[in-house]
C-alpha cells in the first residue's frame, strides 16, 4: 500500500469532515446558550450516507443516554470515513466503554468485509457494549474481550491494519509497544485525547512522532492522532 496515497485519503477524509465539524461546533454553542435549531437537527450531516437503519438510531442517540462516556459523533464519523477510505478490514479497539465508538468502527469494517476486536477492562461496560452491538446487529463482526488491555492484547492473534486507542492515558505507550510490530504496512494507529499537553502521555506522543516507520499527524479538532505505517 502506497503511503502517499494514504495521506491523500486522510486529506480527503478531512475535507469531507469540514461541514461536520462546523455543524458540531454550532450545535455545541446552541446547546450552551439554549438557542438555535431543534435538538439534533444541526448534527444530521454527521450521519449523511449511513443507510443502515438498525445502527443509525444508535449512532444518533446513544451519546445522549451515556453522557460523557463516548467519543463525540464527529470523531466517530472521522474514524468511520478513515476506515472506509483505506479499505481496512482488521481492527483492534483498546477501550470499549459502552460501545459507541465501536459502532462507528464496526460498521465501517463490516462494510469492508472486516472485523473488530475490542478490549474493555470494566465488566459492566463490556456487557453494555455487547448488548449494544447485538442490538445494532454488529455482533457477528465485533468481538468484545473483558480484560486489562495489557494482558488482553497479546492474546489476540494476528495482525491489524487499524487500531484505535481510547483507554487509560498513562498506558498509551505500553499499548503502542504491544501493537506496533503487529501493524500491516499502510495501516493506521489512531489514538483519542492526544493534545500534546498531557504529561502522562508524553512518552506515547514522542514515540509516534519519532518512529521512523510511522507518518504521524495530530488533529487538534478531534484531539486525535493518526499514525500511518510506512512501506518497509
Amino acid at each position: 500500500m502506497n503511503l502517499n496515497n494514504n495521506r491523500i485519503k486522510i486529506i480527503t477524509v478531512l475535507a469531507l469532515m469540514i461541514p461536520f465539524l462546523l455543524l458540531s461546533s454550532i450545535s455545541e454553542a446552541q446547546r450552551k446558550t439554549g438557542r438555535g435549531a431543534t435538538a439534533g437537527s444541526t448534527n444530521e450531516a454527521l450521519f449523511k450516507g449511513i443507510e443502515n437503519e438498525v445502527v443509525l438510531p444508535m449512532l444518533r442517540h446513544l451519546p445522549q443516554q451515556y453522557g460523557g462516556r463516548n467519543v463525540p459523533a464527529a470523531d466517530g464519523r472521522f474514524l468511520y470515513d478513515l476506515i472506509l477510505e483505506n479499505g481496512y478490514t482488521r481492527g483492534l479497539e483498546i477501550g470499549t466503554s459502552n460501545g459507541y465508538s465501536g459502532l462507528w468502527i464496526g460498521l465501517a469494517l463490516k462494510q469492508n468485509g472486516g472485523e473488530l476486536v475490542t478490549i474493555e477492562i470494566d465488566p459492566r461496560a463490556a456487557d453494555e457494549a455487547r448488548d449494544n452491538f447485538a442490538k445494532a446487529e454488529l455482533d457477528d463482526v465485533i468481538e468484545v474481550i473483558t480484560a486489562d488491555a495489557l494482558e488482553g492484547i497479546p492474546n489476540v492473534p494476528g495482525t491489524f491494519d487499524f487500531v484505535f486507542i481510547d483507554a487509560h492515558k498513562p498506558e498509551y505507550y505500553d499499548y503502542f509497544r504491544l501493537i506496533r510490530d503487529r501493524m500491516k504496512t499502510g495501516g493506521a494507529i489512531t489514538a483519542h485525547n492526544v493534545t500534546g499537553r498531557d504529561r502522562s502521555m508524553a512518552n506515547f506522543e514522542e514515540a509516534i512522532q519519532n518512529d521512523p516507520g510511522l507518518d504521524t499527524e495530530i488533529f487538534s479538532r478531534h484531539t486525535m492522532s493518526v499514525s500511518l505505517v510506512k512501506d518497509e
